[in-house]
């Protein structure tokens, strides 16, 4: 069984980057906030789950590789 996460950028402030993210890409209800000068992530709704995790991990995974955030995305395994 696969799982998936999609994400796609919904703004960006000096030091913060918010997300949206969530299971199906019609349906990213899910916000998280990526601190730019420490690349950590928190959730909105303070649930750390798989998904966040997943969203998180790959976001700060794209940037390492192309040294740009990321405007959408997707991860699956």
């Amino acid at each position: 069984m696969a799982a998936l996460v999609y994400f796609k950028k919904e703004s960006e402030e000096s030091g913060c980057i918010r997300y949206s993210f969530g299971a199906d890409p019609a349906e990213m209800d899910r916000r998280l906030s990526l601190n730019t000068a420490t690349r950590s992530s928190e959730p909105a709704d303070g649930e750390v789950d798989h998904l966040f995790l997943k969203a998180s991990r790959k976001i700060n995974s794209l940037y390492e590789g192309r040294g740009s955030w990321p405007e959408r995305g997707m991860s699956a395994s």
